[in-house]
């Protein structure tokens, strides 16, 4: 440790890998003091402007705030709020294109100033000595301060750290071309960064704090050393002027000698680093109680007027800042964020000024020309000698292109600190860092997608488990119920048999509702299998009403007595209006037929008395008058004899007429057959009846 500090004092420092020497046109603007500017007419405030999580808005539209109010709550330890610039009214709260190279919209709050620029309770505190460190870590979170350098790091988690720190190094280098800001700040404000300086002393307990800053700010190194000079705790460490030296790992190596690998975090190596502007914030914060809500911005190039550092309310479009600084009102070009080697073109002038913004340059033609068109790499291996982070940039320009990402991990891609000293030198003209910013996009994409897929696998996991647990213990449990229901039934005692009797009966129930269901569903079998030919084929059932009449009929007949003829009539009768599908002209049919017979055997009987009476009567020897008397009274006879039969015939036909008649009307009024057609049937049966009485005549 003694010769890292005599090393320093001595003016000896160690060198890193690479770098460049572009030219710094710092000229510009470093003779003018900052400038205070008047209020825009509309702030546009970026809910995220750090690395993390974006807080919760807290406020609607139509609301009035006052400068310094929270217009988000933080959540989550990485993240931190935003705070009103000034006082206003919120008009919308809806996304907007925001301070990043993709030119995406994010979620902005729209404050209008209203002119007064009222400012919130606020709690003084010069003696933050007697304040506690946890009360001093929340001032700086509420205060909303992250990272200013250009990383966004939120600060309040840098300074929560419980490992030993050795050296606090505070990075005043501003090694970027035109960039001013952190050099006027030192020169304006340099008892105020003393006492962020010590607060952060305080804080982390430090053995040493290194102030890093190159040797081309001699008026900024002087009032540092004029602030410092009473501590010997703290060390103005003049570098020579070479790029990146302002980056983390390359001020480190310069200062301590000590290189921090891939992947691992300075604090682990008992350092930590903050930018000159973060300790302005930090010391405003906790003595002044005043959040984060401005900051110097270096507006330069050689197509402005009137180049200025000047203090920037957070949310003021970047359009308002060329207008104060003499922008010409033509096409506007290559308008650039940043640095002109780590800054990034922007999609318009529109974009707000956020917390990580340090420069906006606008140069002319000659200092950014639009002629300068990519071309194949010849690999010359410039890019290589002159990276600050010993990568190989051809290479992960190759795997970039390639979308390889597995191949970009393994070259150390996100060691890239995107300083674009490779991109400077290339003859070829080819955006490096562009490529890289993609790549790296994409893989954090696709890294945040593979880690969602694992929680849910994890999720799916743990409910399967879940799920057999409590189909085992559910198993177990019914084991057990069941064991101890068989002891309980096994124990004879009355209980026991009172169960016993109540199970038996449920199996015996059980058993018969499966009978009676089989049967159901056999006699439901037979059914379907006659039911759809009856109804598909109207005279399949013709036919069977016709059979079952003529059986019916053969019986009758077998049945010859005359004592059965008006009841077999009365049972065709009833049978033809129990089966309404025997046609009615059979019904006239039946009763002809039993009429018929009976006329024919009266006929028969007649004539054997007719015949033998004669013979009998008739003597051997008659005389005429005897003779004439016997033919008298044979005619007398027959004639009776026709008359009877005749009014036989009519009774039996009046019989028939009767059953028919009566059958139908029975059907009638059952709705079987119409009267119409109950008539013509009975019309056609009566015909019949007569024809037969005819013929046996």
């Amino acid at each position: 440790m003694e010769s890292v500090i005599e090393r320093i004092e001595k003016g000896h420092f160690w060198k890193f890998h690479g770098g460049i020497h572009p030219p710094e046109m710092k000229f510009l603007t470093t003779n003018k003091p900052i400038l205070q500017l008047p209020m825009p007419a509309e702030l546009v405030i970026p809910i995220q402007q750090h690395i993390g999580e974006a807080g919760e808005v807290i406020v609607n539209i139509g609301d009035a705030v006052v400068k310094g109010q929270a217009l988000t709550r933080s959540t989550l330890p990485i993240s931190v709020p935003v705070h009103a610039p000034t006082s206003g009214k919120i008009s919308a709260i809806e996304k907007a294109t925001i301070a990043h190279p993709s030119g995406l919209e994010e979620l902005c709050i729209k404050l209008i100033p209203d002119g007064e620029d009222t400012w919130r309770e606020r709690t003084i505190c010069p003696e933050y000595k007697q304040l506690s460190k946890s009360d001093i870590i929340e001032k700086i979170s509420n205060a909303g301060i992250s990272g200013m350098g250009g990383a966004g790091f939120p600060t309040h988690i840098k300074v929560s750290t419980n490992a030993q720190i050795n050296y606090l190094i505070i990075n005043a280098s501003e090694c970027e071309p035109y960039i001013t800001a952190d050099d006027l700040l030192i020169r304006e404000h340099s008892s105020a960064i003393l006492d962020g300086i010590n607060i952060l002393d305080h804080l982390l307990e430090p053995a040493f704090i290194l102030i890093g800053i190159e040797d081309n700010k001699p008026e900024a190194i002087q009032a540092l050393k004029n602030a410092t000079k009473d501590s010997d705790k703290i060390k103005v460490c003049v570098l020579p002027t070479q790029y990146p030296v302002g980056g983390e790992k390359q001020l480190i190596m310069a200062l301590t000698g000590t290189e921090v690998p891939s992947g691992v975090l300075p604090t682990t190596l008992g350092i930590v680093m903050q930018n000159i502007a973060t300790c302005f914030a930090i010391a405003d914060a906790v003595i002044h109680d005043t959040p984060l809500i401005k900051r110097v911005v270096t507006v330069s190039g050689q197509a402005l007027e009137k180049p200025q550092n000047v203090w920037a309310l957070l949310g003021t479009p970047v359009e308002f800042l060329l207008q104060e600084c003499g922008y010409p009102q033509q096409e506007k070009k290559h308008i650039v964020m940043g640095g002109p080697m780590m800054g990034f073109s922007l999609p318009n002038s529109q974009v707000p000024i956020v917390k990580t913004t340090n420069c906006i340059l606008a140069p002319s033609e000659q200092e950014i020309p639009n002629d300068n068109q990519e071309v194949e790499c010849i690999r010359c291996g410039q890019c290589a000698e002159v990276c600050p982070s010993q990568l190989l940039p051809q290479e992960l320009q190759w795997s970039a292109k390639a979308k390889d990402h597995q191949q970009l991990n393994t070259l150390n891609l996100f060691d890239c600190i995107e300083c674009g000293a490779c991109a400077y030198v290339c003859p070829s003209h080819i955006p490096l860092v562009h490529y890289y910013r993609i790549s790296k996009a994409e893989i954090r994409q696709q890294n945040l997608l593979d880690i969602k897929a694992e929680k849910a696998k994890v999720r799916f996991e743990a409910r399967k488990l879940r799920l057999e647990r409590e189909k085992l213990a559910r198993e177990e449990k019914h084991k057990k119920a069941a064991e101890a229901r068989k002891a309980r039934m096994n124990s004879g005692t009355p209980e026991a048999n009172n169960e016993k009797s109540a199970v038996a009966a449920a199996l015996a129930r059980v058993k018969a509702k499966k009978a009676q269901a089989s049967s159901e569903s056999t006699s439901s079998t037979e059914d379907s299998n006659i039911a759809p030919a009856t109804e598909k084929n109207p005279q399949v059932a013709a036919a069977i009403a016709r059979a079952k009449a003529k059986k019916l009929a053969a019986k009758n007949r077998q049945d010859t007595p005359e004592s059965q003829t008006t009841e077999n009539q009365t049972s065709e009768s009833e049978e033809s209006t129990v089966k309404p599908d025997i046609v009615d002209d059979k019904k006239a049919k039946i009763a002809a037929a039993v009429a018929k017979a009976k006329a024919k055997k009266l006929a028969t009987t007649n004539k054997s008395d007719e015949t033998s009476s004669t013979s009998s009567e008739k003597p051997k020897d008659i005389s005429p008058a005897d003779a004439k008397k016997a033919k008298i009274a044979a005619a007398v006879a027959k004639a009776k004899a026709k008359k009877q039969q005749a009014d036989k015939t009519k009774e039996i036909e009046a019989t028939s007429d009767d059953n028919v008649q009566t059958s139908i009307k029975d059907e009638v009024a059952k709705g079987d057959i119409p009267d119409k057609k109950a008539r013509i049937a009975a019309a056609v049966a009566k015909a019949k009846a007569k024809k037969q009485q005819a013929e046996s005549k």
